[in-house]
This record gives structure tokens, sequence and C-alpha cells, in this order.
């Protein structure tokens, strides 16, 4: 698709030269700096390393001045790689900086899970990044009212003007405990791009304005009060964007999608992981070095079957051996396996590993926790630090939280209404599966309709979920789990990560019917280091780890849900 707009119709073509550049982008890497996947201990698809070998063919082609490379957050979090250099080495300048800095980058936008390292780690961060601006309109200082961060950047190549704005997703107060973006505050992005966009335009006459927003598409949906994905609202509402490139939903999106209101803006965004690079072609017309008119066409292009640059591979080798010896240290043993994929349909031996361990690390009475990988698996055998990412995903906090029993009871019927459909008959499904009119929230989880990062079960108690009741009537708690009375007015101590107690996912706020200002005073303490930390410690303390399920709930009535489980786990995983 081509996009035309005329500026100087009455320009002599005689006088007019034309001048092409590509405008490439990444989001949501999330550590995939090497075409390895240091979690699995095997060969990864994409990788910067993959993303550097496309970006010289692009400066090849059109010349190393004519090519622009972007960076849309989310790149301090996921695998080792990030985790090391994060909280592990902190004196080293940061890999992921130095990394930007070798391939050439020209801007990036901050992602929540950059903000989710905490100020130590994204401070010291943005100050590796050295000239490349780490971008965020909407990141204020309450201190100063001004921006924390670079609101936009101009980057001028051959004469053309070419202003890049960033916006990161306002919800962040929805997941990150305080302490992490403390004396900050992140605006809405409409209102935010209102008042810089025409600011942009007057004061700096750029030739093209990109829009580089670490939020998605979907702005149907609030989080919290937060209007989380909110890039084509901006679209729709903020004149003055010839491209923009989106991120955080983990959603490829391309131009045959366009905004109603300007259909000559041009908005793309790779998904996650490194796997594609969304790339912008731009020609510009100019008459007397002005200006006069511009093409835009755009594409995603994969890059998982391109061959890693070896200047790449070379330049940060000792980094890349670093974090192998790092995973594969031995913390202990595990008897036997320890699958993710038994999590959606009952009580599971990786969901009790995990319940188990906040239990103990708390003292608490009650753990709630979610299958954070859709589907992973620790294996029997040596248990490595690698297997310590797939037990926990993300650098959560763990808090301990005072809830009531009415409380713990509406957080559950909200969790499991996510999590499962309302049967009729035993051809029905159990799981509550994506359809035409509500697609899956993310790319990365498959077919179901919501992400089982937010299919919290609980231990501490004994109760069932009936499959055919709607949301509050779906959870009969019977007892705790040593047979003690369950008291739906007592205050009960709760082991939940931060993610969750701030508010994440809405199963405290939604659900458990808690103010989302009220949340705060119903932690009673926290750890001071993420959830990992002291899953790694009490494993250290154990030495072994055995397979174990504990029966404290399950799906009802039976004759329903056992021949659904058999054909919704088929059609989940094949198995």
């Amino acid at each position: 698709m081509v996009i035309a707009s005329s500026l100087l119709a009455t320009a002599t073509k005689s006088m007019a030269e034309e001048v092409t550049f590509k405008i490439a982008a990444t989001t949501d890497v999330h550590g995939n700096f090497f075409p390895y996947d240091f979690i699995s201990l095997q060969s990864g698809n994409g990788s910067l390393a993959r993303v550097a070998t496309r970006v010289k063919m692009l400066r090849d082609s059109l010349g190393e001045s004519k090519v622009i490379l972007l960076d849309n957050g989310d790149i301090l979090q996921g695998q080792p790689t990030a985790y090391y250099y994060n909280f592990i080495d902190t004196v080293t300048p940061h890999v992921a900086a130095r990394m930007l800095n070798f391939m050439g980058y020209d801007a990036e936008t901050v992602g929540n899970h950059d903000v989710e390292t905490g100020h130590a780690v994204y401070d010291r961060y943005k100050r590796t990044l050295g000239k490349i601006p780490l971008l965020g309109a909407n990141v204020i200082d309450v201190s100063t009212g001004k921006p924390y961060l670079t609101p936009y950047t101009i980057i001028e190549r051959d004469g053309i003007r070419i202003a890049v704005l960033g916006l990161i997703t306002p919800a962040i107060p929805a997941w990150l405990p305080e302490n992490l973006w403390d004396g900050l505050k992140f605006e809405d992005m409409v209102e935010s791009a209102s008042r810089w966009v025409p600011d942009i335009i007057e004061n700096e006459k750029p030739d093209l304005l990109v829009g580089l927003f670490h939020s998605g598409h979907d702005s149907s949906k609030m989080t919290g009060e937060w209007r989380e994905n909110a890039s084509l609202l901006v679209a729709e509402q903020v004149p003055g964007f010839d491209i923009i490139f989106m991120g955080h939903d983990h959603q490829i999106y391309d131009s045959e999608k366009q905004c109603d209101s300007n259909p000559d803006l041009l908005i793309l965004n790779p998904a996650n992981n490194a796997v594609n690079l969304a790339e912008a072609q731009v020609t510009f017309e100019l008459i007397d070095g002005k200006v006069t008119s511009k093409r835009i066409n755009g594409e995603i292009v994969p890059i998982t079957n391109l061959e890693p640059d070896s200047a790449f591979m070379t330049e940060f080798k000792p980094e890349y051996d670093r974090i192998l010896e790092f995973v594969t240290r031995k913390i202990g043993r595990a008897t036997g396996d320890f699958s993710v994929r038994d999590a959606y349909f009952g009580p599971s031996a990786f969901m009790q590993l995990l319940h188990s361990l906040q239990l103990d690390i708390t003292g608490a009475d009650i753990s709630f926790a979610a299958p954070l990988s859709f589907d992973a698996v620790i294996k029997e055998g040596d248990l490595k630090m690698s297997d310590m990412f797939t037990l926990y995903k993300y650098e959560n906090m763990l808090y301990t939280m005072a809830l009531t029993g009415q409380e713990i009871k509406d957080y559950l019927e909200m969790s499991y209404s996510l999590w499962t459909d309302i049967m009729k008959s035993d051809k029905d499904h159990l799981l509550l599966f994506a359809d035409d009119e509500h697609g899956a929230s993310k790319g990365d989880y498959s077919k179901l309709r919501n992400p089982s990062y937010n299919f919290d079960s609980a231990a501490g108690i004994r109760y069932t979920v009936d499959v055919t009741k709607p949301r509050g009537k779906k959870i009969n708690i019977i007892s705790m789990e040593d047979g003690t009375p369950f008291d739906y007015d007592k205050t009960y101590t709760v082991a939940i990560n931060s993610y969750r107690g701030n508010g994440g996912g809405d199963l405290l706020t939604k659900g458990a019917g808690i103010a989302h200002d009220k949340l705060k005073s119903h932690i009673i303490k926290s750890t001071d280091k993420d959830l990992r930390f002291y899953l790694i410690k009490e494993i250290e303390k154990r030495h072994t780890i055995s397979p174990e399920v504990i029966h404290n709930w399950e799906f009802v009535p039976a004759s329903l849900t056992h021949p659904a489980t058999e054909r919704d786990r088929h059609l989940l995983f094949g198995d």
C-alpha cells in the first residue's frame, strides 16, 4: 500500500529530486539478544543478532544515512541475559544499551517492563545509552512537572527532519509497586500527544512525524482506571502523525488495518521477541532542498531465517559465555517433571511447587498464583538456574496481604470466570477459548480468550469450581486445607505477587471489590527482592523437589469436566 500527500501542487517537476529512507523498529525484545533461548537452553528464533543482519542489508542497499533504527521498549525483561545485567552484574555498563549503540539505534521508548526493573536499573541503563535518547513524553517527574525522560527527538539526515515522539502505556500503577517508579506519574497518552504534537510541528517543523508508542491497539478495555492500549486512540484523535510504531500487546499489526479518521497514516507493530522487524519506507520529493511530497509504505519483515550477524556475535561473545555459565549453574534436583499443561485442568505439581514455596517464604494462610508461562516444563534431573525462569517468568515482588474470606471467594470467582466457560453439556469446552467476537488478548497465549497469567488458583483452602454456574456462583469454599472451618468474615493472610497486589489483572479490584487506592492498606509486607530470588534460595535450602499434587480443589461436575478436559487439552497442546 502506498500513501501519498502533495504539499506543493505547483512545483516544477524538472527541479525535483527524491530521497528514500527506511525506518525500522523493534519492540518487546524481552532480552532476546542472542539466537539462543537461555531458559529452554536451545536455539531461539529471534534476536538482536538477526536484527543486526537485516539492518546491515538495509544500510548496504540504501546507504548508512538512509536507515533509521528505533526500539519501542520492554527490552530489559524476559531472558536471563537482561536479568543478569539488571540484578547480578550491576557495575558493568548494561549489555542491552551497549548492543543498541553497537547496532546504531537512533532512539528508544521506555516500556512498562523496563520500569519494572526499578530506578537503579533503568536510570543506569539510560546513562549507558549515551547519545541514544530514551523517550517517554508522558513519564512525568512529579517534583518538576516536566518529563522525566526525553519527550521526543529530531533526527536530521540529508536535509530531512524526522521527529520521533515516545509514549508509554500509562497503566504502570496497576501493575508495579510504587517504589519502582517513585517520583513519577504517567499521563494519559492522548492528553500528552495532544500537547506535544502541535508544539513539535510549530517549533521543529519536521518533514515526518513518527509515533513510537509502547502501547497496543485495543483501547476497548480499561486496566484499573487507565487506558492501557491507546495507540489507535492517539492516531484517531491527534492529527499530524505520518507513521506510528506500536508495541506492548505482542500482536502483529500492519497498515492494512487503518484508523478511519486518518487513512494516510501507516501503523505497524512487529510483535515480540525480535522475530520480526517493522519497516517503513519513506520517499521524499524535494525541490530546491524543500520537501514537497512524500510516499510511505510499510511491511512486517520476518527475520527468523536470517543468519545472526557475525560481528555482533563476536563483539558480545564474552557476555554470551557469561550468561550461559550463569543459567547452567546447578541449584538442586527434581525427582520428576513439573508441567504447566496440567495446571489448566486442576491441581498440578507445577502450581503446587509455586504455592508451597510462596507459603514457606511468607508464612501466610493462603497462596494465590497463576501459570505465568503458557506452556513450560521443568524436567526431571538437575535443576539449573534456567529452570527458575521457567518456574517464574517475571521480576515480581512477593506480598503478604490481608483479605477477608469473602474477598478471597470473590477473587477466585473472577479468576475462574476468565479461565473457564459455562458448560451445559459434556460437548462444551471447559476452557474459555477465543472466538470471532472475543479474540485472544495477547499473541502468546494460543487460542485462549484471556492470558493464563490471570488464571489464579489457591492453596491453603479446599474448594470446588462448578463450571455450569456463572461468575458469583462458581466457587464453593469447603474449609481450610487442614479441615478447619473457612470464615467469610475472617481476615486471612494471603501470599500474592506484587503485580496482582497492585491491581494487575483486576482480580483484587473488579474481583474482590477493593478500590485501587485502598490496595496499599491491605499489604502487610513485601519482599525487598524479586520473588525468583527467594524461590532460588528456598530450593537451594531444600536441595531436592518432587512432583506433588495436593487435590485441594477440583472442577465439578466430573461428568462434564472429564471428557472436556481430554478434548480441550488436545486442542491446546495436541497431547
